[in-house]
């Protein structure tokens, strides 16, 4: 039998479980085409290339309102004229710059009451996305970090520099003041926002030394692929959300870059690791969070159009749409 015209939407459906948006049916959308925390060019075409492709129509057949932020064009113009390095840390004028308007961005959206979709740009603009989320949700935000990578790097164990691979460091509060030269000025807008014990990873697969001693000292909760493989996505999942929302009473922003998918499924990114989720693993994460009613911000980050061919570009897209659709509460049935 074919479904009637009256069957609820899936915004309406997520409406109804959702515990913490005030507008559930409609999706605030930052687009930031920014590149400037690594140094592959292409990543700030990705939210140009998952408008093409329709993520926008595709959220709206869910039933939702759309409202986008204005602007998207600055962030590749607020470029500054001269921008060298601080300490090890490149472009640090123009992340700071770019992270702190996506703040104001993701901000305006979770105050509006609804559930604010950033699509990037690489990791870097996490920085203004946390601090968007926390200025209206306060510290009883967790975060659920999606990622082959820990991005938990500070400007004083970064290797090499770039500050998508930082970006939790400064949310955390886990940088000394002269480890980012704070004297400058330039990420003093940032101020602490998560607690250690309020961020979760799943996915992780390729993490620095001094990353590994950063979640050590801290006790930071992680879940690495080998997790993945010993209890399977579902019970990971679910030792995730136990540790840091366990009576799904928490607002959740959850942070999902590409590369967590094996390089297999999501080719077209700037730091592709083998061995990562697979299709249906990413997908369920999405799809889990979203049953908790608990998500009010999402990140989709570091689609590079540039890196590898049309199909490779088409697949990697087709992916990242995909994984919002299900974190907006599209489900197989």
């Amino acid at each position: 039998m074919s479904a009637t015209t009256d069957s609820p939407s899936d915004a309406q459906l997520m409406a109804q479980r959702t515990k913490f948006l005030k507008t559930p049916q409609t999706i605030g959308v930052t687009c930031v085409p920014f590149s400037g925390g690594q140094p592959k060019g292409g990543v700030d075409d990705g939210p140009v290339e998952m408008i093409r492709f329709g993520i926008v129509d595709q959220i709206e057949g869910m039933g939702y309102d759309v409202s986008i932020s204005d602007g998207m064009d600055k962030y590749r113009s607020m470029r500054p004229a001269s921008d060298p390095p601080v300490g090890k840390l490149k472009n640090p004028r123009y992340v700071s710059l770019a992270a702190r308007r996506v703040a104001d961005q993701v901000r305006a959206h979770c105050a509006s009451g609804s559930l604010a979709l950033t699509l990037g740009g690489d990791h870097s603009i996490a920085m203004g996305t946390l601090v968007g989320s926390t200025a209206v949700y306060g510290d009883d935000l967790c975060v659920l970090w999606i990622d082959a990578h820990a991005d938990i790097n500070t400007p004083a164990t970064t290797d090499s520099g770039n500050l998508h691979g930082c970006p939790l460091s400064f949310i955390l509060g886990l940088c000394d003041k002269q480890d980012h030269s704070a004297d400058d000025g330039l990420f003093g807008w940032i101020k602490p926002c998560v607690r250690t014990d309020s961020l979760v990873y799943i996915g992780l697969r390729d993490v620095d030394s001094g990353e590994k001693a950063i979640l050590r000292k801290h006790g930071i909760k992680a879940f690495s692929m080998h997790d993945v493989d010993r209890y399977g996505i579902g019970r990971v999942v679910e030792m995730a959300l136990d540790h840091v929302n366990p009576e799904r009473t928490r607002p959740i922003h959850m942070s999902f870059d590409v590369d967590a998918l094996d390089p297999s499924v999501a080719p077209a990114t700037g730091t592709p690791v083998r061995g990562g989720l697979t299709f249906r693993e990413g997908h369920y994460i999405c799809e889990a969070v979203a049953e908790t009613g608990c998500l009010v911000a999402l990140d989709l980050v570091e689609v590079n159009p540039a890196l590898g061919d049309p199909e490779s570009l088409r697949q990697t897209v087709a992916v990242g749409c995909s994984l919002v659709r299900c974190s907006l509460g599209e489900t197989l049935l």
